[in-house]
């Protein structure tokens, strides 16, 4: 098979205090894996040394947002109400739809932070839903060589219940020191491997740590290997075909120019669209958007999926 390699970029995240994250997703050549829009992998970082994560109150449309942790702890406000700690092993997964608003910090007692940020874009049909948040403790599944944490959709007799719109698949994959394995890929779905402990091995193919590795729909199967004989972890995501282009700019995700503005503008002016996150203290209280470009924003398409080679 063919595996197209995304190597990441390294882009500061929220506010004056900025940490520094991986991103793969998205890029000039892919905009979307199935209803994935967006991969931030950040981490391990000394949170004494960088300042961990302090992301003010932000707005979102149009995705969801999936949070999942390797190390530390990070305390989540949003304008559902919901107030919680994401934690490593645990998926919290908040629906913007219409319009929400949160905040993301790291907690006092953590030492290091390191996970990834994820986005799922909400197809045209679902964009509009009521915001919502879920959380969900994934089981463990063993197996062959491998260690699995179901985050969305199903793999290997394991279902998270948390709610997405579109076929979405996300697992975390943990790779015995020395394996050699397969994976049974859904060959309907488009899929992408990030490696975050590696370098492995795929179909012959090398990912370093921080790759996303890219596989068009058609196949039912991958050999992952981990190489360096220490253990190797990637998530795995994957998805049909989203099938629709989406306009992303900042944290929303839209459809055209004039949603974008109308979004911006109801964010700036505060508009309880958004809400407000009760109990986030910290300066500033809320993050402005930037400047809109000069030039009317237009989709991205996305690179055709096409057949497996």
């Amino acid at each position: 098979m063919t595996l197209e390699t995304i190597v990441p970029r390294e882009v500061p995240l929220g506010g004056p205090r900025a940490m520094t994250v991986r991103r793969t997703l998205p890029t000039r050549s892919r905009t979307l894996v199935g209803p994935w829009c967006f991969v931030d992998h950040y981490g391990p970082d000394a949170v004494t040394s960088t300042g961990g994560m302090v992301v003010p109150p932000h707005p979102h449309t149009g995705l969801q947002t999936v949070s999942w942790l390797f190390e530390g702890e990070i305390e989540h406000r949003d304008t559902t109400g919901a107030h919680g700690l994401v934690r490593p092993g645990e998926v919290n997964l908040m629906t913007a739809g219409h319009g929400v608003a949160h905040s993301e910090v790291s907690t006092p007692s953590t030492r290091t932070l390191h996970g990834v940020q994820l986005w799922l874009a909400l197809p045209d049909a679902s964009r509009d839903v009521a915001p919502a948040f879920e959380h969900h403790v994934p089981d463990l599944v063993e197996r062959g060589g491998l260690t699995l944490r179901v985050l969305a959709g199903s793999y290997a007799g394991s279902t998270s219940p948390v709610r997405t719109y579109a076929p979405t698949l996300g697992v975390e994959v943990v790779v015995r020191p020395g394996a050699r394995v397969a994976l049974e890929l859904d060959p309907a779905y488009e899929h992408a491997l990030l490696v975050d402990r590696g370098p492995v091995a795929v179909d012959g193919a090398s990912l370093a740590v921080g790759d996303l590795g890219y596989a068009a729909p058609g196949g039912d199967g991958l050999e992952l290997v981990d190489v360096s004989g220490a253990g190797a972890r990637v998530l795995l995501l994957g998805g049909a075909p989203f099938g629709e282009e989406i306009l992303m700019w900042w944290n929303f995700v839209a459809r055209t120019h004039d949603e974008i503005v109308a979004q911006r503008t109801a964010w700036q002016s505060r508009s309880p669209r958004f809400g407000d996150v009760a109990g986030y203290v910290g300066d500033p209280s809320w993050l402005p958007a930037p400047e809109l470009p000069h030039a009317r924003l237009r989709p991205r398409p996305n690179a055709p999926a096409g057949p497996r080679t």
